[in-house]
């Protein structure tokens, strides 16, 4: 079991980076000029925003309600982004695999 909770938690954090990829992948692949540099914009300001409310060590730490909430938005944006992009069945991968890996997180308690 406690392999299973560590396996968990590396698929927890490569979804999070799976966030920060899709909003640099929609840039990109919007054909704009300037697409590749706002994309690492759009992911330097979501990066400073899990880092404020949804990391570990996060400065405003986000219990209950308003935890799930920011979550829900968090990885529901990654998976949006993914889909605009046109990476459809990525997305819909993406999406079934947070819903999974977050349900067991919270069975865990972790």
């Amino acid at each position: 079991m406690k392999t299973a909770k560590a396996v968990n938690l590396g698929v927890i954090f490569l979804l999070e980076l799976g966030v920060l990829a899709g909003v640099w992948y929609c840039a990109w692949k919007s054909g704009s000029d300037w697409g590749p540099l706002l994309g690492l914009a759009g992911a330097v300001g979501l990066g400073w925003l899990w880092g404020l409310f949804g990391s570990p060590r996060a400065r405003f730490k986000v219990r209950g309600a308003a935890r799930v909430a920011f979550e829900t938005l968090w990885f529901g944006a990654g998976a949006v982004l993914w889909y605009l992009a046109g990476a459809h069945v990525w997305a819909i991968a993406f999406a079934a695999l947070c819903v999974v890996s977050k349900t067991l997180a919270h069975i865990w308690r972790q």
